[in-house]
């Protein structure tokens, strides 16, 4: 069954991001929450922070099932139904400014028309990772567009050039004009249709996440010791606020918990520890703050 093979990969997935970032840190550890879910399921919340470089960072994995919510009877236009959704979320808050912030998620979800979840009658695969630098380096974003472009045009090359403008179109602060970030993938509802089977998505799917470690981890150790001053931590700061606000405003995973009645700290686990939102702040022409949200507010093309 998909469902099991894609628990089990999740599982292992979390074990080996996290690892990997422990290792990195080189002090601090995650700390681990399990939580059962009123309803049917439950997750495993697994949190890091205060270390040397991660800030704040979260990993999390869930599976949940059980009656659909009203707000998804509504979504899906149906009067009664069951389901069952898993995933793997994590988002990064590092301590160096130089070093970006970054969010991934990889998900899937089956619709049944039975109590006992026997009879489906839907099923679709759901993801993506991106990148928010506060300092950008143009051979940062085309490394972790690389990576990612590679995994996608095993599956198909018409896949990278598709998924890298929805990321770029969905990641978007609207009511500022700028985007969260340099992008990367975002994809949702990958059915079977004529041209894939829901195993070939979830074989995609899968090859994206096993591959987020290798877009992500050189950046970082690039850029942990880079000097930063006071006034770079600062930007870094009010930066996140505009994270702040995409989450709590647009991003419909985050939504969709708050009104589902979800786990508060597994899906605000995603906002930074510090945050500024100073009026008005305008940075210097010419200045490389400047040049970050001329980026932001024009996406690039980061992988010829």
């Amino acid at each position: 069954m998909i469902k099991t093979e894609f628990t089990s990969y999740i599982r292992s997935l979390q074990n080996e991001i996290c690892t990997a970032f422990e290792e990195i840190d080189g002090k601090s550890v995650f700390r681990e929450d399990y939580w059962e879910r009123d309803g049917g399921g439950g997750g495993l919340t697994r949190l890091i922070e205060k270390g040397p470089v991660f800030e704040k960072g979260g990993v999390n994995t869930s599976t949940v099932f059980g009656e659909l919510p009203d707000p998804i009877r509504q979504h899906f236009n149906v009067k009664e139904g069951w389901f069952w959704a898993g995933g793997i979320s994590l988002v990064v808050h590092p301590v160096n400014p130089m070093v970006p912030t970054v969010h991934a998620n990889f998900r899937y979800f089956e619709l049944y028309e039975d109590a006992e979840m026997k009879k489906i009658k839907d099923g679709w695969f759901g993801g993506g990772a991106d990148l928010t630098p506060y300092y950008l380096w143009d051979e940062d974003a085309h490394h972790f567009h690389t990576v990612l472009k590679n995994a996608c045009d095993r599956h198909g090359k018409e896949l990278y050039p598709a998924y890298k403008k929805q990321c770029d179109d969905y990641f978007r602060n609207r009511h500022r004009d700028e985007a969260r970030g340099i992008g990367g993938l975002f994809f949702d509802y990958l059915r079977a249709d004529d041209q894939r089977s829901l195993q070939d998505w979830q074989a995609f799917t899968q090859d994206t996440g096993s591959l987020f470690l290798d877009a992500y981890l050189p950046i970082v150790k690039k850029r942990m010791d880079e000097p930063y001053n006071p006034t770079q931590k600062q930007w870094q700061e009010i930066r996140r606020g505009r994270y702040v606000e995409f989450n709590l405003i647009h991003d419909r995973g985050t939504l969709f918990g708050l009104k589902t009645n979800g786990r508060i700290e597994s899906i605000l686990m995603s906002l930074p520890p510090t945050v500024r939102w100073d009026y008005d702040v305008q940075p210097e022409s010419g200045s490389r703050e400047a040049n970050l949200i001329d980026v932001l507010k024009n996406p690039r093309d980061w992988v010829e």
